[in-house]
C-alpha cells in the first residue's frame, strides 16, 4: 500500500515538476506575448482616435465614423491576440479561434442578412450622398424632409408632421426623387375646351397668362399645344417651367395657373 501511494505521489510530483519547468521556460515568451498585446492595445486605441477624426472629415454621420474606427480597433486587437498566442506556441488555439470566428460569422450573416443589408446600404448612402439631412425627397411612396440618416434606417418628416422610418435597403434599392437637388420643375396641364373658331384667341390668352406669371422661369420654353379633337372639344396641353426653391412652389404655382386659365377662358366664353 505504501509503495502504491509512493508511486502515485511520485507521478503527481513529476507532473507538477514538469509544469513548473515548462512555466519557467515559457516565462520569457509569456512576458514578450503580454508586451506585444499591450503594444497592439495602445496602437489600436491611438488609431481608433485618428481614424474617427479622419472619417468625420469624409462623412458627417457620427455612426459611420464610429463604425470605421471600431472595426479597425477590433482588427488590430485580434492581430495582437493572434501574435501573442503564436509567441506562446499556441498554434492550435489560434486555428480553433479562426475556425470558430468563421463559423460564427457565417451563422450571423445568415441570421441577420436583412440587418446586414441595411447597414451596407446605409454606408453607401452616407458616402455616395444621394441626399442629405434637410433635403426634400420622395421614395417608397413617401415625401418629406430628411431628419436623420443612420446606418440601419433613414427618418423622414412628411408635410403632415409624420416621422417615417424607412430601412436603408428599401431606399437604396428603389428610385429616389431629390426635390432639393431639382432647381426647376415643369408644370404640364391637360384639359379640354369647346371646339370653335377662337382657338387662336384661346392660345393667346393662355400664353399671356403664363408669360405674365413672375414665378415662371422666363428663359425656359412655354408651350400651348392642341393635341387632339374629341367630339366637340379640343384637347389642350399647357406647359411651363417654374422654380422649385420652396416646398410648395410646384403645387402653389399649379393652383394659381389653373385658376387664372379657367377664369380667363370662361370670361372670354371659351370654356
Amino acid at each position: 500500500m505504501d509503495e502504491q501511494f509512493h508511486s502515485y505521489s511520485q507521478l503527481i510530483f513529476d507532473k507538477l515538476h514538469g509544469w513548473l519547468v515548462m512555466a519557467v521556460k515559457m516565462t520569457p515568451n509569456f512576458i514578450l506575448a503580454v508586451l506585444v498585446f499591450f503594444v497592439f492595445l495602445l496602437a489600436a486605441r491611438f488609431i481608433r482616435k485618428i481614424t474617427y477624426k479622419f472619417s468625420q472629415r469624409l462623412s458627417e454621420t457620427p455612426a459611420i465614423s464610429n463604425l470605421v474606427s471600431s472595426l479597425l480597433y477590433i482588427v488590430l486587437m485580434l492581430m495582437g491576440l493572434f501574435i501573442a498566442l503564436n509567441i506562446l506556441s499556441l498554434d492550435k488555439a489560434v486555428t480553433s479561434l479562426l475556425a470558430g470566428a468563421g463559423i460564427i460569422g457565417l451563422a450571423l450573416g445568415f441570421a441577420f442578412q436583412d440587418l446586414t443589408a441595411n447597414f451596407i446600404s446605409g454606408i453607401f448612402i452616407t458616402f455616395k450622398k444621394p441626399f442629405e439631412v434637410g433635403h426634400l425627397i420622395e421614395t417608397n411612396g413617401f415625401t418629406g424632409r430628411v431628419d436623420n440618416i443612420a446606418l440601419r434606417a433613414t427618418t423622414m418628416i412628411t408635410a403632415d408632421g409624420l416621422h417615417v422610418i424607412i430601412p436603408n435597403k428599401e431606399i437604396f434599392q428603389k428610385p429616389i426623387i431629390n426635390h432639393s437637388l431639382t432647381p426647376l420643375r415643369r408644370i404640364t396641364l391637360t384639359f379640354s375646351i369647346p371646339l370653335s373658331d377662337k382657338l387662336n384667341e384661346a392660345e393667346k390668352i393662355m400664353t399671356d397668362i403664363v408669360t405674365g406669371m413672375k414665378d415662371v422661369v422666363p428663359d425656359r420654353p412655354k408651350t400651348v399645344w392642341y393635341s387632339a379633337i374629341e367630339g366637340g372639344t379640343v384637347k389642350v396641353i399647357l406647359s411651363c417651367w417654374v422654380s422649385n426653391e420652396s416646398d410648395d412652389a410646384y403645387e402653389r404655382i399649379t393652383h394659381e395657373l389653373i385658376t387664372k386659365v379657367t377664369t380667363s377662358l370662361k370670361a372670354a366664353g371659351l370654356m
